[in-house]
């Protein structure tokens, strides 16, 4: 019996159930890297440096981030202004670990990412890399890596340090800030996903760009899938091999759907 193939069906046009859709390839991807030796074992090895860091990180924050409100904002003797004081600390603590959680890991694991798209499109029936390992193409990789996952995290940042002066609305405005700035983190994480395996195969941006716009409910769930195991202890060790899978299976179901044009890096190869 010829196996299922893991590409998702993807429909020509926009729909309701694309949410759901995008948020369904985490359990796509999870499926995959379990099937899968080459893929377990890269994942494997991402999440036991992903769960040093994320605890490293965690007990940082937890003892610095006091400091760090309190050189800004003194806290209160009154009860109602302490309770202020703590809603911000418990804030800016998340803020600080889902922006190290999606800076640090990355930058320890660049010279993974690209093996583990590389072994999901294998999966997906894209030829393998045609190279040999070298040490110069290694070390490019990672710093081609580096450069632009430092590059998208100026992306996230800009975007949520645009929406921060809306925690100066009286009331309210926390409230907005917090639920504008996770919808642009969600965004931001699919496009930092999508952007994988269509750079390796040497699309233009605009082209990443296009997607989420066009396809933007699709591409929010898979953010938001992303966004929400980050939050749930010891699957999170797996949130970056996990979000490298399904970033790469949307890239092959965009593809099969017609949604995207043949990758460049074909045609190069071809002449």
């Amino acid at each position: 019996m010829k196996p299922t193939s893991p590409v998702p069906s993807i429909a020509p046009r926009p729909g309701l159930s694309d949410f759901f859709q995008g948020l369904g390839l985490l359990a796509r991807a999870f499926g995959l890297i379990f099937r899968t030796r080459k893929l377990f074992l890269l994942s494997a090895l991402c999440a036991a440096v992903t769960l040093v860091t994320l605890v490293v990180l965690g007990v940082l924050l937890w003892r610095y981030t006091p400091g760090l409100i309190g050189r800004f904002f003194t806290r209160p003797e009154a009860w109602y202004g302490q309770a202020a004081w703590y809603l911000v600390l418990v804030l800016t603590f998340l803020i600080l670990f889902f922006v190290g959680a999606n800076t640090v890991p990355p930058l320890l694991l660049a010279p993974l990412q690209d093996p583990l798209s590389e072994a999901t499109e294998e999966q997906c029936g894209g030829a393998p890399p045609s190279q040999p390992f070298s040490l110069g193409a290694f070390l490019r990789g990672l710093v081609t890596g580096l450069a632009h996952t430092l590059a998208r995290l100026f992306l996230l940042l800009l975007g949520l340090a645009l929406l921060f002066p809306l925690n100066f609305i009286p009331g309210i405005g926390s409230i907005i800030w917090t639920v504008l700035g996770s919808l642009w983190s969600m965004m931001w994480i699919a496009g930092e996903h999508l952007a994988a395996p269509m750079t390796r195969h040497l699309y233009p941006f605009s082209e990443v760009r296009r997607m989420l716009r066009e396809r933007r409910a699709l591409c929010l769930g898979l953010g938001a899938g992303v966004y929400l195991l980050l939050w749930v202890p010891v699957l999170n060790t797996f949130f970056l091999p996990v979000a490298v899978v399904a970033g790469t299976l949307l890239y092959r179901g965009l593809l099969a759907a017609g949604q995207l044009p043949p990758p460049p890096s074909a045609s190069r190869t071809a002449a």
